[in-house]
């Protein structure tokens, strides 16, 4: 008896090819970037004046920023998020251990490439999301950083970094690439980029790196990861309290 056997997933073509709404998205995400990045001082005056806060004004640049790239980026992998999903659902005792296991691995990683390093320094992207976390409720918080932020990065640094342009490059150029960008975005804003602000984020973007490509180029699963890193991350900084976290820091540099 002859049986036929349906391609996997990961196989159809059609899903990695570079897309009009794709190019969109990135030149999106690259000029809001590049225009709070250049002229973000500028607007700062403004920004005070219509936001009774800096924490409130800080707040709806990211989250005018995430919004409109992530309500793009969704639209343009609609068909991979629908199909990712489905792919996870036939196996989900294997994604829900898996997860938890990836966030673990993450953390034992950054823990080794900062001992690595030799000291620890918090990077500006790291105090001003502290300042913001002590000055905006979690309710408004816990939505852009685990939910939007994580999809938009894993859209742009995972499936169209990885998943897409290995269709064109090497797929080992294309992940390190991944990864030292993921990390420089990371750092925008740092005087002086230095080893050990940059150590978290390289350990994290190679830790979704190799999660993403593992799991067959799975942008759901990647973006699971991410999202639930983040929630560890949210949950530790909404619990401890500024003074304890200030001298947990200055004890660890």
């Amino acid at each position: 008896m002859v049986t036929t056997r349906r391609p996997l997933p990961a196989q159809r073509p059609d899903l990695y090819q570079f897309s009009p709404l794709d190019f969109t998205t990135v030149a999106l995400y690259v000029a809001i970037a590049a225009f709070f990045a250049v002229a973000g001082q500028l607007l700062l005056p403004l920004l005070r004046l219509l936001a009774p806060t800096p924490a409130a004004a800080s707040y709806a640049v990211n989250l005018v920023f995430y919004g409109c790239v992530g309500i793009l980026a969704v639209l343009a992998a609609r068909q991979v998020v629908a199909r990712d999903l489905k792919v996870l659902a036939t196996r989900p005792w294997f994604t829900l251990a898996m997860i938890p296991a990836a966030v673990v691995a993450m953390m034992i990683f950054t823990a080794i490439l900062v001992v690595v390093a030799g000291t620890t320094e918090t990077s500006a992207n790291q105090a001003g999301l502290q300042e913001l976390i002590q000055q905006v409720p979690a309710w408004l918080m816990v939505p852009l950083i685990v939910v939007v932020g994580p999809f938009v990065e894993e859209y742009i640094f995972r499936h169209l970094m990885i998943g897409k342009l290995s269709r064109r490059w090497n797929i080992w150029v294309c992940c390190a690439l991944s990864v030292v960008l993921f990390a420089a975005l990371h750092i925008v804003g740092q005087e002086a980029i230095t080893l050990p602000a940059l150590m978290p984020y390289l350990a994290m973007g190679a830790t979704l790196v190799f999660v993403y490509v593992w799991t067959g180029n799975n942008l759901m699963f990647s973006y699971f990861v991410h999202a639930a890193k983040n929630l560890v991350a949210a949950i530790f900084l909404y619990t401890i309290p500024p003074e304890l976290l200030d001298q947990m820091q200055q004890v660890q540099g």
